[in-house]
């Protein structure tokens, strides 16, 4: 099992190819597992890694009573120097574009270009945005009655009667990730939603973020993510 001690934690990390190094780092409640593809398509050109976040996967937690994005991004800032690439590509996605973006803006020497995915940025953009965000917490107590995975399901059912079908995309495949890999603690998950939920309190310089930057968005997505990824343009 490949790991690597990243800032206080065991990070479980998968690296294959030889080439320029692409760093990937995946959403909430899932694992490296969801860049599967990714890895499978570049690994014939470049050093691809992906990695389970702290609190997740085969890294799993870790006794620290609060976590937040900058402790994901000074995890990275580890993970990247324990394994010696030299300013590689960084492609998050969803949470995983916090940890990115984050790291970017602390550490703008350290990358060659950077890719954010349906993802969203620390400032609230509406009241929508800021009501999306406290509504994340209220997903903690029922939780730890019926479980995260029972939680989401009717999160992503009331998405689908309010947007529509596809704004859920693959979600079939996100429960194939889970029933694959190792079940996240469920104080684990309320530490995480607090992280994303508190994004708000991380200052994140955009202006210091000097390589080339690809956003992407779904055509289906929320109309917070959407908001988010077009207001991050500016």
């Amino acid at each position: 099992m490949p790991t690597v001690e990243t800032n206080g934690v065991e990070t479980y990390y998968e690296r294959r190819g030889d080439g320029p190094p692409v760093v990937f780092v995946h959403g909430a409640a899932v694992d490296r597992t969801q860049w599967a593809p990714q890895l499978d398509a570049l690994a014939g050109d470049y050093t691809v890694v992906a990695y389970d976040v702290r609190g997740h996967g085969r890294t799993g937690g870790s006794a620290v009573e609060a976590y937040s994005i900058e402790l994901f991004a000074d995890d990275l800032a580890a993970l990247i120097e324990a394994l010696d690439l030299d300013r590689p590509v960084v492609c998050g996605l969803s949470m995983g574009g916090c940890i990115a973006m984050t790291f970017a803006a602390r550490h703008p020497d350290r990358l060659s270009g950077l890719v954010l995915a349906d993802t969203f940025g620390p400032v609230p953009l509406t009241v929508g945005d800021r009501l999306w965000r406290e509504a994340l917490r209220l997903t903690i107590p029922p939780a730890r009655l019926v479980g995260y995975e029972r939680v989401e399901r009717g999160m992503v059912w009331l998405q689908q009667r309010l947007s529509g079908a596809g704004v859920a995309g693959d979600y079939g495949r996100i429960e194939a990730i889970r029933d694959r890999g190792p079940r996240m603690a469920t104080e684990e998950f309320a530490k995480v939603i607090r992280a994303i939920a508190s994004f708000h309190r991380t200052r994140v310089d955009f202006g210091a973020i000097r390589v080339p930057t690809l956003l992407l968005y779904g055509e289906h997505e929320t109309g917070v993510i959407r908001r988010q990824m077009h207001g991050s343009r500016r």
